[in-house]
């Protein structure tokens, strides 16, 4: 007989030590440790929580902001690296199942930087990684853009785990891509963003987004959210005079979990730094699904075709070495220590 996980789910909302990589990770890993205290399996972390958001894109030029990008650049780490590795530790030491957020320096290119989602199993092996596939408004200034090779679902023992970073969770393909894989478990990465259009109220559109995904697809979604700290408002003070006025906007981060019903499971937090808890129970996937099964019957695969390139996409391809000079990820063990 089919019998599907439960679990205790963790949403991490807090900042990051804005711009220490080392300081970032041993305080998500403080997190991990706190949630796995409290019954979770899953810990879910903001988009590029490690180290930090680039704010200076939304509140000053290109060419001012340029030095900023290059303090992100060195800030930034690798996947699988030194940083990564002791949030990995922590998952090991706790049996939790962890999704970062971070920015990915490439290993090529110093220009290069990818917003990505790192997976890490519960024995702190590093399941995968998914790079953004496409930076959203002002931040085409900072990232590079992912490829197919990442949109992947994890087979774990809490069920089928995928997840988006802020603005692709708006993308219906990319969504789809995931559903279409069997995910049953989607974290969607966001960063606060108090520099919207002054009708825009951004908690609840991350609010909204969550829904859309768990309703369409009929599975659960970690929502987790980064803060706008005093740190880094007096980072960007150093930018423009008046950062704080616009880094101080409520309504502007919002954690939580959606059941499959497109419903809030437990209490969210809007604003305010803290994790958010929820019990998961697969099964509550299963009767929605009969009225709506958009990647089974309640599909017309003869209509639609969606297809995925999952070629890596890197800057020269290597004769007798490989397909590319970034091999495409396969998932790697934590050293013993």
């Amino acid at each position: 007989m089919l019998k599907l996980p439960r679990f205790k789910a963790a949403s991490v909302q807090a900042s990051p030590v804005y711009l220490n990589a080392s300081a970032t990770a041993e305080k998500a890993a403080s997190l991990v440790r706190e949630a796995a205290a409290n019954g979770a399996k899953l810990v879910a972390f903001p988009e590029v929580f490690v180290p930090g958001y680039p704010y200076w894109n939304w509140i000053t030029d290109p060419v001012t902001g340029s030095a900023w990008f290059e303090k992100l650049a060195k800030a930034s780490v690798l996947v699988p690296g030194p940083e990564v590795d002791v949030v990995r530790k922590a998952a090991r030491d706790t049996g939790c199942h962890v999704v970062l957020g971070v920015n990915e320096r490439s290993p090529v290119s110093l220009g290069a930087i990818y917003n990505t989602l790192v997976f890490i199993g519960p024995d702190g092996a590093l399941l995968g990684k998914h790079r953004k596939l496409v930076p959203t408004w002002a931040e085409k200034l900072t990232w590079t853009g992912g490829d197919g090779s990442s949109l992947r679902v994890y087979d774990t023992e809490i069920g089928r785990l995928g997840g988006l970073a802020c603005g692709e969770n708006t993308n219906t393909l990319a969504r789809f891509a995931l559903l279409g894989q069997g995910e049953l478990v989607h974290v969607a990465s966001y960063i606060s963003l108090p520099v919207a259009p002054p009708d825009y109220d951004m908690a609840e559109a991350i609010k909204l987004r969550a829904i859309a995904h768990s309703f369409e697809g009929k599975i659960f979604t970690i929502v987790s959210c980064s803060t706008v700290s005093e740190e880094i408002i007096a980072a960007m003070e150093t930018v423009v005079p008046d950062a704080r006025a616009r880094l101080q906007r409520k309504s502007s981060a919002f954690s939580g979990i959606i059941g499959p019903d497109g419903r809030v499971v437990g209490d969210p937090l809007i604003d305010d730094e803290g994790i958010v808890y929820a019990d998961i129970d697969l099964e509550r996937c299963i009767q929605p699904k009969q009225m709506h099964d958009i990647v089974g019957h309640y599909n017309r695969f003869d209509v639609f075709d969606l297809r995925i390139n999952r070629r890596p996409l890197a800057p020269l391809g290597l004769a007798g070495e490989g397909d590319a000079a970034e091999q495409s990820f396969t998932p790697v063990p934590l050293r013993s220590e």
